[in-house]
């Protein structure tokens, strides 16, 4: 099985080869979020930004264009050949798949678009101004900003905002995981119109710049986690006491979610399935949606 990431949406393909693995996908805030039974996680956020998550478990014993995970940054440049290097473009190019893809090339993009370059560099400055302040202490901001600055030049056809939107959004999530939350978007600077989601006299959906990745559903009526993600920012729904469950078949909140209207065993923020043999329910203990087979993944961005 191969998931793929492009435009805005994932693409599940079967193979017909490769490892079992058991997986699930869902979406938390603005991410959709891909988790496997093998202790790794995929974020995405529909757009630019893609994170890969680890358990302790893996320490040291990966390999690649994301580094080892030995907790030494230092020695992330390791060859395909296990030689570290102090080249970017060797490190990556040893890591081609095929003979056949061309190596990689540096390419400045503000340099190609001049005019581009004054406007990325004003935007990103919201990540080192006033904005973010509170959090300069907690995260180094300069690496965010120059990173901000390519990405917003690369960006000069089209959806010219997303890339700096994301971007910036990627320091917010940064700032967030270590303790500093900064309402940093407005109607002006990448909005989100959570309100898109709520039906005619009712508020159910509100943006949230920090909010937990398990709350209350009928998969998951107390709210519990026990997942390694972070917090997220996006759209959560936020049902009223009369009301207080949020069913994710119907996207509406609901009195009850079994008829008549009895609660199950609370979960530990997982998913609900039945056997022949019985109809109480049984929870596993990741907030899942949907569970699969044989979990690979592909990210492409134009």
């Amino acid at each position: 099985m191969e998931i793929k990431l492009s435009k805005g949406k994932h693409e599940v393909q079967d193979l017909g080869h490769g490892p079992n693995i058991s997986y699930s996908i869902r979406t938390v805030g603005m991410y959709l979020v891909i988790e496997s039974a093998i202790g790794m996680a995929v974020m995405w956020d529909h757009k630019t930004t893609v994170r890969i998550l680890l358990e302790p478990q893996h320490r040291g014993e990966v390999c690649g264009l994301c580094g080892n995970f030995d907790g030494d940054g230092q020695n992330d440049f390791t060859t395909q050949g296990q030689l570290v290097v102090s080249s970017v473009f060797e490190f990556a190019n040893s890591w081609k798949v095929s003979s056949f893809c061309p190596g990689v090339k540096y390419v400045n993009p503000c340099e190609a678009t001049p005019n581009r370059h004054t406007w990325a560099k004003t935007m990103c400055s919201i990540i080192t101004g006033e904005t973010f302040k509170e959090c300069h202490l907690k995260v180094d901001p300069v690496p965010f900003y120059e990173n901000c600055v390519k990405d917003s030049c690369a960006c000069d056809t089209g959806g010219d905002c997303e890339c700096f939107c994301t971007a910036v959004a990627a320091y917010a999530q940064a700032c967030n995981e270590a303790g500093v939350s900064i309402q940093w978007r407005t109607p002006d600077i990448c909005p989100v119109f959570c309100d898109y989601y709520n039906v005619p006299d009712e508020c159910t959906w509100h943006y949230r710049i920090n909010h937990p990745p398990c709350y209350k559903t009928c998969l998951n009526p107390e709210g519990n986690g026990n997942n390694p993600l972070p917090n997220l920012e996006g759209c959560y729904p936020e049902c009223p006491k009369d009301k207080p469950i949020f069913d994710e078949t119907s996207k509406t909140c609901v009195v009850c979610c079994h008829p008549p209207c009895t609660t199950p065993e609370p979960p530990q923020c997982g998913i609900s399935s039945t056997t022949t043999t019985t109809e109480t329910p049984t929870w596993n203990t990741n907030c899942n949606h949907t569970v699969h087979n044989t979990f690979n993944w592909v990210y492409n961005h134009s």
